[in-house]
């Protein structure tokens, strides 16, 4: 059978009838977007043959695809179906990728391995290496594709991913698509040397090629030499290919404001398809009039397909809340453990939690900064765990947050259960992008196909003399993410019986652990049994009370004990709520102690302006307004940064004091 550079005649020709059906698809939908069909569109005409030349080298529903929004060739190659792509386009109800939840051109579809992406650029490189790390871990030979800009390698998560996956010969192809142009910032002023070819020759493990992504050929064979070299588990690639963006980066801008015609022109003439074609007939290997078959049959599949994905249903407006969450709430209630222990502080509490969910589950994995033995992390909660289940499920990570979260949301995608820590919460911040727009949003925006099942353990708090950088209790900000569940216990019971519930739990979460009650006696408890959990979403009435409610969580619940002691000369008779958790919120636990005593202070140790007081607050005066007797009253951190001088922090933070001459005055209103 005759061949042209090793493909036979029916392989072109469905190469060609793929790099067809992404151009016209395109096409397609900017017609149903001057009709006003379609809301927006991001074209990938011009990268169709570096997409195809690398899909066929993969074993879709076997290996790992994160695409980026120009990918549509590729999607379609993996096994997106065209009548797919335009439910996604016309954002209808049946659209895999997302039901209607995002933008077109947000590839994913769990049946395929094809993972959910966001608009933000960059985020899915540390996610790929997270997915290419399960795949080690798990034995197999997969491989993971992640695919972007070249304008995206300027964020640091590029790089961060880079390093991971070098320095743990990761199966990871990165393709780079290098159309010179990031909107309409060109690489000249995007990246040093003009190439992120260049930029990553010093990364040790790395296969590095630079191709002509207009040849389906030579792209083909690139992709080749990289898929069997990380299939042979010899580590990454790093693929530059060299394409034209043959349309506007979307519908939303004119790239004549920033081209000129003569560039355009140019560009033209370098159209993959248009190469492909000639490349074929002038070498014998297809007829002209076997592309022009080709270009028929393709023309009436695409008209076909958004034909049908226009009388499609539409998502149904009740729908729009549905997958925030995996389970807000358990429906069953706390049961007090079994057995119990000795006294153990909080810190051994977690550290036991650890060990015994580790036991349980083999696909529990625990890393972060200085978390392995023989360090065991800097507070020693990780204590004993690398020594116990070895360096494969409890590691040290690179000094990177958003490196740590971004990479337990790809090991999730490949079904493990990371528990990871953030040294201190002031040090979360590089992370947020992770946390906020990529684990707290896919199994929403994925219309419930993907799940990210990742703890966050992270110390928090002030008290110790830690000043700006070591003091920060930052909850309200998580609180306010859709999405994300929030724990912050106040003793040693509770934070063992609640991080076990948060491992097994379907939701991401971060689980905020108080410095100062580490190793505090108050903060002891005899310990639960290893069967001990305790759902999230349930307060603790720590004492009962007629005269005041007072709400708190965390270090805050035992100062707000301390302060009603101080009180004891006028004998207050004060409920104390200890709300374990405030994502979920037991709004019941609250309402009915409210309404029994009429008066609220809410105590807690993040900044009093917009902290998660103000939410409680308002809650209480929309839905038991009637039964307060007295102003709602907050005792919280001053606005101020924390600082480090023992009678300035003191003077910042909440204090039993100030709690009690705050209690007083409610008490007498």
């Amino acid at each position: 059978m005759k061949k042209f550079q090793g493909f036979s005649k029916k392989e072109l020709l469905n190469a060609y009838k793929m790099m067809l059906l992404s151009r016209k698809s395109d096409e397609k939908q900017l017609i149903l977007l001057r009709q006003g069909k379609v809301h927006f569109h991001i074209g990938g005409s011009g990268h169709e043959a570096s997409q195809v030349g690398a899909v066929i080298n993969f074993k879709p529903n076997y290996d790992w695809a994160y695409c980026y929004y120009r990918d549509q060739a590729f999607v379609m190659g993996w096994g997106m179906t065209t009548e797919e792509v335009f439910m996604h386009s016309l954002a209808k109800a049946g659209d895999p990728n997302s039901g209607g939840r995002q933008i077109p051109h947000h590839w994913g579809k769990k049946e395929l391995r094809m993972v959910s992406k966001s608009s933000c650029t960059g985020v899915q490189f540390l996610h790929a290496a997270g997915t290419a790390m399960g795949a080690v871990k798990s034995g197999s030979d997969e491989v993971v594709y992640v695919s972007a800009g070249e304008g995206t390698t300027s964020q640091g998560e590029f790089f961060e991913a880079l390093n991971w996956a070098c320095r743990d010969k990761l199966p990871v192809i990165f393709h780079i698509e290098d159309n010179k142009y990031a909107i309409s910032v060109h690489i000249s002023e995007q990246t040093a040397g003009g190439s992120i070819y260049k930029l990553a020759a010093g990364f040790e493990n790395l296969q590095r090629e630079k191709i002509n992504g207009t040849n389906f050929f030579e792209a083909s064979q690139a992709f080749a030499r990289a898929v069997k070299r990380a299939r042979s588990g010899q580590g990454p690639s790093i693929i530059v290919s060299e394409v034209v963006r043959l349309l506007p980066h979307s519908s939303s801008d004119d790239h004549r404001k920033y081209r000129t015609p003569e560039e355009l022109e140019d560009d033209r003439k370098k159209d993959p398809i248009l190469e492909f074609a000639i490349a074929c007939t002038e070498n014998k290997i297809l007829l002209p009039e076997e592309l022009d078959a080709v270009q028929e049959e393709v023309k009436k599949e695409v008209d076909q397909a958004a034909e049908w994905a226009l009388s499609q249903p539409d998502p149904d407006p009740v729908t729009a809340m549905d997958h925030v969450f995996v389970e807000y709430r358990s429906p069953e209630p706390p049961q007090p453990p079994v057995s119990q222990g000795e006294r153990i502080v909080m810190v051994d509490a977690i550290n036991h939690a650890l060990h015994e969910e580790m036991d349980r589950d083999e696909k529990i994995v625990v890393y972060g900064e200085d978390i392995a033995d023989p360090k065991g992390g800097v507070f020693t909660a990780t204590k004993g765990l690398t020594k116990r289940f070895g360096k494969a499920r409890a590691f040290n990570s690179p000094l990177a947050e958003a490196s740590i979260v971004g990479t337990a949301v790809g090991l999730a995608v490949h079904g493990f259960k990371p528990v990871v820590e953030i040294q201190f919460m002031d040090y979360i911040w590089p992370a947020f992008m992770q946390i906020r727009n990529e684990l707290a949003t896919m199994y929403y925006r994925s219309n419930g196909s993907w799940k990210s099942p990742v703890v966050i353990r992270t110390p928090v708090g002030g008290y110790i003399h830690g000043g700006l950088y070591h003091s920060q209790t930052a909850e309200a900000i998580f609180a306010h993410t859709p999405g994300l569940k929030v724990v912050f216990p106040s003793n040693a019971a509770d934070a063992k019986g609640l991080l076990k519930a948060a491992i097994r739990g379907e939701d991401p979460v971060i689980f905020c652990e108080h410095k100062g009650l580490y190793r505090q006696g108050f903060a002891a408890r005899p310990e639960p049994d290893k069967n001990y959990i305790l759902p999230l979403g349930y307060a603790e009435v720590v004492q009962e009370g007629t005269d005041a409610t007072i709400i708190s969580w965390g270090m805050q619940v035992q100062r707000s004990i301390e302060a009603v002691r101080i009180l004891g000369e006028i004998q207050p008779s004060v409920e104390i709520i200890d709300l374990r958790t405030l994502v979920p919120l037991d709004v019941d636990t609250i309402l009915n102690s409210v309404k029994k005593t009429g008066k609220v202070l809410i105590v807690h140790e993040d900044n009093l302006t917009a902290g998660f007081g103000s939410e409680i607050a308002a809650r209480i005066a929309n839905e038991a307004f009637e039964f307060l007797d007295g102003p709602i009253e907050r005792v919280a951190a001053r606005d101020s940064h924390i600082p480090y001088q023992a009678d300035l922090e003191s003077y910042i933070l909440p204090t039993p004091n100030r709690i009690a001459e705050t209690l007083k005055k409610l008490l007498q209103y």
